[in-house]
């Protein structure tokens, strides 16, 4: 299924999920003014087309410990298929690395990393991201505020 063959409904399923991923099959058809039995086969068809992939709680990072957030470009010293699938390979088994995006621009990736403070920054930049399988240089922008986080 493609984004264009979602209809109203499908495109308001979706969107209340994602205000409130625990909404019980009846709420959801209320919202949407259907009846239960046929949001549930379209929520089973949006799951199973993976255009919904997944539920998950929204942390708050901050009183979990892990308010500091930093962006990295990345600059890869060799950019063949090879090198950039054993990059995107190591990168997931960074924990620290809560995004990754391949970017057109002077640099080759951008990364979110997210840890505990400044020091702990340092160590995963130096001993983890450094590492990384190709990695030639490394920019680092330290956020100071999250004005929005969707």
């Amino acid at each position: 299924m493609t984004t264009d063959q979602l209809d109203r409904i499908d495109r308001n399923i979706i969107a209340a999920l994602a205000r409130d991923g625990r909404l019980s099959m009846a709420e959801l058809a209320s919202t949407v003014g259907l009846s239960k039995t046929p949001v549930q086969a379209r929520v089973k068809r949006l799951e199973r087309d993976g255009i919904i992939r997944g539920y998950s709680a929204v942390v708050d990072r901050e009183k979990m410990g892990e308010g500091h957030v930093a962006f990295v470009q990345v600059t890869l010293s060799d950019t063949r298929s090879a090198a950039l699938d054993a990059f995107n390979r190591a990168v997931l088994s960074v924990g620290e690395i809560e995004q990754c995006h391949m970017i057109a621009a002077s640099f080759d990736y951008l990364l979110k990393v997210r840890t505990t403070d400044i020091a702990a920054y340092r160590r995963v930049l130096g001993e983890r991201i450094s590492a990384l399988p190709h990695v030639a240089q490394t920019s680092t922008f330290v956020a100071m505020e999250t004005v929005k986080d969707r």
